[in-house]
């Protein structure tokens, strides 16, 4: 039987790089980049142009689409021609290809404006005296976007249903915790949101080996940290995936 064949936006980037060696001689792997990625079938084109990007999505059985404009230190035109325009594209020219699958890389910042709030403002400040008890999000709790980012991916998973309902699709939208270079946690914050490459890496392929019966699902990734407030017990119950590292496990670096 011919490997799956895997399409990855933003390979290069950094959950795309961690990513890469996992699904390097299990699957077929393909790239959509903006660059060169040596060593990798790599379609050059900008998610900003639908009939440029048409090609890398022929004979594709899944979609992993990392790609975007990340944060809101982003333009507002960017944050909009990548994560509006660019969503959109993604998961029109995987319809026209007959994709089976797209895994949307959503973020946490579709829920981070409720971090202005206790006991969550106090959660993320590290103020952990003032935190009293608190219930984790879930993926039925309100959005509340943080910012243009944020609500850019509320857009993405909005497509995403979309994209299932209308077309029969099955899209898994993962809102990604904070993911960083060092791979441990750098401040107050990420005692809460931070994501173990490793962890981030696990889920993505427990979603491209997720059975075809998992139509729309929105799950939180994150690490198995203490002070987490996102619901986990959803992609254990769906995906059968649990995190394996902890922010707890890191000294944070010295300032």
């Amino acid at each position: 039987m011919a490997a799956r064949r895997v399409l990855v936006t933003g390979l290069s980037g950094l959950i795309g790089s961690a990513l890469r060696p996992h699904l390097e001689g299990t699957y077929a792997l393909r790239a959509l980049n903006r660059r060169a990625v040596a060593g990798v079938d790599c379609h050059l084109a900008d998610l900003a142009d639908l009939e440029a990007i048409r090609p890398a999505f022929q004979d594709v059985d899944t979609v992993v689409h990392l790609a975007a404009a990340a944060g809101d230190h982003n333009a507002p035109v960017e944050i909009m021609r990548s994560n509006v325009v660019g969503a959109y594209h993604v998961f029109e020219a995987a319809r026209l290809a007959g994709v089976a699958r797209v895994i949307f890389a959503s973020s946490g910042a579709t829920v981070s404006g409720w971090e202005r709030e206790p006991p969550l403002r106090h959660i993320v400040a590290g103020a952990y005296d003032e935190v009293g008890e608190w219930k984790p999000l879930t993926h039925e709790s309100p959005v509340r976007p943080s910012g243009l980012y944020g609500a850019s991916k509320v857009w993405g998973e909005a497509l995403g249903r979309h994209y299932a309902d209308a077309h029969g699709m099955s899209v898994i939208c993962l809102r990604i915790g904070r993911v960083k270079q060092e791979d441990r946690p750098t401040g107050p914050r990420d005692r809460s949101v931070w994501l173990s490459q490793r962890d981030a890496v696990r889920m993505i392929v427990a979603c491209i080996e997720a059975p075809a019966s998992v139509r729309f699902e929105v799950f939180f990734v994150v690490s198995d940290n203490h002070w987490n407030y996102r619901d986990l017990a959803h992609a254990r119950a769906v995906l059968g995936w649990t995190p394996l590292d902890r922010a707890e496990d890191h000294r944070e670096a010295p300032r």
